[in-house]
């Protein structure tokens, strides 16, 4: 498994024809819940997008390849899987789409 690379076998969805972003949540937390709408929000404005939140619990050998040490992380990929941004915490819609703007 590469770190700088995700496919659609770890993550269990086919990737984004433009992008995918990438929220690793957990079942308490607070701001994974407005990060998740943020992101819906952002995918469903940008054709070729795609979001998907995986449950960092439930997916620890991913978590830890990752290193992803809070919750919510979001990787933004590109067309090909290849991890572009990272970003832990809570991210603005206006980040989320300059991420976007610098992988399409």
């Amino acid at each position: 498994m590469r770190a700088d690379r995700l496919d659609a076998s770890q993550l269990g969805v086919e990737l984004g024809e433009r992008a995918t972003l990438v929220q690793f949540s957990s079942a308490f937390c607070q701001p994974c819940r407005a990060t998740r709408r943020t992101l819906v929000e952002v995918a469903g404005m940008v054709e070729g997008v795609a979001h998907v939140e995986i449950d960092a619990e439930a997916h620890l050998t991913l978590v830890r390849h990752l290193d992803i040490t809070k919750t919510p992380t979001v990787l933004v990929l590109d067309a090909d899987g290849r991890i572009v941004r990272r970003a832990a915490g809570q991210p603005r819609t206006v980040d989320v789409v300059a991420a976007l703007g610098q992988v399409m």
